[in-house]
């Protein structure tokens, strides 16, 4: 059996589409399509089901893709790692949030950068990044939620913590976080509320699961970008909810106060996220493997 036919129906398993493959092999769609149906014609038996939204394998298929994957991913770690590290710099297309990406992960990738690696960045969506890494436009990318499908896998990487802050002068005026824990979440609805999105994500997050409830006001800044959020929060213009992380400098120098500090805070997970079977290659393995141990800390 032609190795060659092996590695193109493990990407069509992954992929689970014929298109997507070929983008990731560097094929055309009919060559892909050419090499699947040899491969059936070699094994008498159907892999894959035609759909209207890509294919879908069968139980042969599936058996084959058990059997196969992890072999093939062996010899392609095996040829990565024949390579001379300085006489194959690579370079690590990572992808994920913007401000935790600037101020998480791409601080903790500086040392593999001193020692050869190169990186280039985008920022995005989850939806966005997942389709970007699906179509190979990326290598590793930070989400906060996991992909769907065979084509992407997912691993935690740690957990931020969500703040109800606003600055000092609302804080008093609130009557600080005791005052607000007798009052309940009524004592907000008068405050502007500053956020990443209309749809408030993150005060809807927080509310939630703090007070069983939902927001009843509306945005009053919409800003995409959680360091706008705190800028504006920090000259009064509202309350915000804030990762830790992000806030944790202001909070330290009281330029914006937490306005409550319930016994379980509202956590989100984020998660690295690869094509399945690319972390076989050595410039992402170890940026993968860089990052989860810069995470214990975070």
């Amino acid at each position: 059996m032609d190795l060659a036919l092996l590695r193109t129906f493990v990407a069509v398993h992954r992929a689970g589409s014929f298109t997507r493959a070929a983008g990731l092999l560097g094929l055309s769609q009919p060559a892909v399509t050419g090499q699947i149906r040899t491969l059936e014609r070699q094994l008498g038996r159907p892999l894959f089901l035609r759909t209207a939204r890509g294919v879908v394998p069968t139980t042969v298929g599936d058996e084959l893709a058990h059997k196969a994957a992890p072999h093939l991913d062996a010899l392609v770690e095996i040829a990565e790692a024949g390579l001379d590290d300085r006489s194959a710099l690579r370079t690590l297309h990572l992808a994920g949030p913007p401000e935790f990406t600037a101020l998480r992960a791409l601080p903790a990738l500086t040392t593999l950068v001193t020692q050869g690696l190169a990186v280039r960045c985008a920022f995005g969506s989850a939806e966005e990044l997942f389709e970007g890494l699906g179509a190979g436009h990326h290598d590793l990318v930070i989400a906060t939620a996991r992909p769907r499908g065979r084509l992407l896998a997912a691993t935690p990487l740690c957990d931020e913590e969500h703040v109800l802050v606003a600055a000092p002068r609302w804080a008093a005026r609130l009557g600080g976080p005791a005052m607000l824990q007798v009052k309940g979440v009524r004592a907000l609805e008068a405050l502007p509320v500053v956020e990443v999105h209309e749809s408030l994500p993150l005060v809807t997050r927080y509310w939630s699961a703090v007070f069983d409830a939902r927001p009843v006001t509306a945005g009053t800044i919409i800003a995409p970008d959680l360091r706008a959020v705190l800028a504006c929060v920090a000259q009064g213009a509202g309350l915000g909810v804030l990762p830790r992380y992000l806030c944790m400098d202001a909070l330290d120098a009281g330029e914006v106060v937490a306005l409550l500090n319930p016994p379980v805070p509202p956590l989100r997970t984020y998660f690295l996220v690869v094509r399945t079977g690319a972390l076989a290659l050595p410039h992402i393995a170890r940026a993968h493997e860089w990052l989860l141990r810069a995470a214990v800390d975070w």
